[in-house]
């Protein structure tokens, strides 16, 4: 049965300037800032949250459906989801708008400038839960502010079974907001840094959270995850990365390790081995979905990197 995952939609432009913004901004200059940065390296890669958790949970044989809204320049995009297998009959295309874009520059410092284009992620609210079918479980991932108030609702009222995924939507939400969708979620998957964001906001700790679902999961990057369940918690190892290229993406990698564990009713000891796993393959490379494994070849890593077969 499919797994509905509902989030954002993006390309992701990303550009590279050979030298150091600190050369070219005048501290005292900041107030009339005016600057230009040639940048003769860009690649254009699919990216969003629920492109990147779908391609992640195919490799390893689940099966994504995703919902999102797109627009009017969606179709190269759409043309790989599909030649990946990946279900897309509930994207929809906002006439008159463009899928959402960030355009990411980076100095040799890796320090970064972003400019992020919403466009057709702000209609995501259009899309209902209900035109999916029947679904096993989902994950409300970063995307409209509207969206993820409605498709959260929605599964809920369905009966279905999701993560409530916040991620860089989180400032979109005032405390009385998380809470909300902590009451109605049946997990909750937060990273280090969001997770203090969260408690501050909140006033729930992560054992707190935990409390209120059914695990409350926080990811540390290269020191592993904590898995908050049962009044416990469980700590799962890091995977060892072959290089450490490109990090975005390794959340989404994360969280379609999550959903693969869930809908295979596996322990979260193994679950989050496999999470682990996927975010380290994942950052071993540039782009989101670059990456690429048969199921042999992961169970073949887990095995070395776990000192476990992985019984899935």
């Amino acid at each position: 049965m499919s797994v509905l995952i509902c989030g954002s939609l993006a390309f992701d432009n990303i550009m590279v300037f050979q030298d150091r913004f600190k050369n070219h901004i005048l501290p005292d200059k900041i107030h009339i800032l005016n600057g230009s940065f040639l940048v003769p390296e860009l690649r254009r890669e699919f990216g969003g949250c629920a492109g990147n958790i779908a391609y992640n949970l195919k490799l390893l044989g689940g099966a994504p459906l995703i919902m999102g809204t797109v627009g009017i320049d969606f179709a190269p995009y759409a043309s790989w989801l599909k030649g990946q297998g990946i279900e897309t009959r509930c994207i929809s295309t906002i006439d008159q708008s463009l899928t959402a874009q960030a355009f990411i520059t980076t100095d040799l410092d890796d320090n970064q400038i972003t400019a992020f284009h919403p466009g057709a992620m702000n209609f995501s609210a259009s899309n209902k839960v209900a035109d999916a079918g029947a679904v096993e479980l989902g994950i409300i991932a970063p995307d409209g502010r509207d969206g993820m108030l409605a498709h959260a609702r929605q599964m809920h009222e369905a009966g279905i079974p999701f993560i409530f995924d916040p991620g860089q939507g989180m400032p979109m939400f005032d405390g009385d907001d998380l809470k909300a969708f902590i009451d109605i979620a049946t997990w909750v998957t937060v990273n280090d840094y969001e997770s203090e964001l969260m408690q501050e906001r909140t006033g729930l700790s992560p054992e707190a959270i935990a409390e209120r679902v059914e695990a409350c999961i926080v990811t540390r990057g290269g020191e592993g995850s904590n898995i908050y369940t049962g009044g416990g918690r469980i700590d799962i190892p890091s995977a060892k990365p072959a290089s450490l290229t490109d990090p975005t993406g390794c959340g989404d990698a994360y969280r379609a390790g999550l959903l693969y564990g869930l809908v295979n009713k596996l322990p979260w000891e193994t679950t989050g081995r496999i999470a682990s796993l996927l975010g380290a393959i994942k950052i071993a490379h540039a782009g989101t979905q670059n990456h690429y494994f048969t199921r042999d070849e992961f169970a073949a890593r887990y095995a070395a990197e776990f000192g476990a077969k992985l019984d899935w």
